[in-house]
């Protein structure tokens, strides 16, 4: 006996037809890759519209913010290694966006600030992907927010992977935050 298609169903788009009891894990799989897609996407579109790599912009930002700040401050504020920073500062500098000066007291601590061009990008461009999804946050109730904290982080657990190395740039300090 065969049961008639109405057309009607749950699934997201583009899923092939699976049993109720896989329904969900294919679910979750299909949103994990939308957001894949997603971040992916919003990276492909920065570089090619500006020119600059997230991880760029957001260190770019971060000496806005502040003015005059060192190299250790940024990495602290954007949760990268020092290392991470260095490098991600030598093409800020060799793209005009950014001005390193050693200081005359310590020679080991090194200020970096905006250029103007660096000043002019950040209020030219939007806000990476991590600052949408956390404004969208914030306009949620605490109560929804833990729920998605704890689901994504049991999901983490399920796919066993509480280990796997991330790039932490969808870690926000908060504007207010020092």
């Amino acid at each position: 006996m065969t049961q008639k298609n109405t057309g009607k169903t749950n699934q997201p788009q583009g899923l092939p037809q699976s049993q109720p009891s896989g329904e969900n894990d294919l679910r979750i799989v299909y949103a994990i890759r939308k957001i894949i897609r997603t971040v992916d996407m919003d990276s492909r579109k920065l570089a090619a519209e500006r020119q600059i790599t997230g991880p760029q912009l957001i260190c770019l930002m971060a000496i806005v913010e502040k003015g005059t700040i060192t190299s250790v401050e940024i990495a602290k504020r954007v949760h990268l290694s020092p290392s991470t920073i260095v490098g991600v500062l030598d093409r800020l500098e060799a793209k005009n966006l950014v001005r390193r000066q050693r200081s005359s007291e310590d020679r080991r601590a090194v200020s970096v600030s905006a250029t103007d061009e660096g000043k002019a990008l950040v209020m030219a461009t939007p806000y990476p992907l991590q600052f949408t999804l956390d404004r969208a946050m914030k306009r949620m109730s605490s109560q929804e927010r833990e729920q998605i904290v704890a689901s994504v982080e049991r999901l983490v657990e399920l796919l066993g992977a509480q280990d796997a190395d991330v790039r932490p740039l969808l870690e926000i300090v908060a504007h207010d935050e020092e």
